[in-house]
């Protein structure tokens, strides 16, 4: 696992680590069932506090991206499906949302495009 942590980027360094993870697993640099280091190990390796680091992996175990197996470690999880999963009911809550507020579906997705557009820096 390689990682590497821009302060000058302007992302928060958690927010690095978490997304940097995150796209490993999804691109399978990070095989299901990878053994992660631990939280301390991570921030040492890092230079950053442990507090980081933790903020950064409960980001990636709410997301379904890693798993913590108590004494064991934690892991890479099987995300494909629990992230697909995730975003699909994120999805239908999202609609059921907008069009309780009484947005068309083209200002719906107006919404979409511009929320995806300021997450993945487009």
């Amino acid at each position: 696992m390689t990682l590497k942590i821009d302060i000058e980027e302007g992302a928060a360094p958690y927010e690095q680590v978490r997304a940097q993870i995150s796209e490993q697993a999804r691109s399978g640099a990070l095989p299901v069932g990878y053994k992660l280091p631990t939280v301390r190990g991570l921030a040492e390796e890092l230079g950053l506090a442990a507090n980081t680091v933790a903020k950064a992996y409960r980001a990636l175990e709410a997301d379904g991206v890693i798993e913590t197996r108590g004494r064991n470690g934690t892991f890479v999880a099987a995300a494909g499906s629990a992230a697909e999963r995730e975003a699909a009911n994120a999805a239908q809550g999202y609609a059921e949302r907008v069009r309780r507020l009484g947005l068309s579906e083209a200002d719906a997705l107006a919404a979409v495009r511009d929320a995806l557009r300021a997450a993945y820096g487009a």
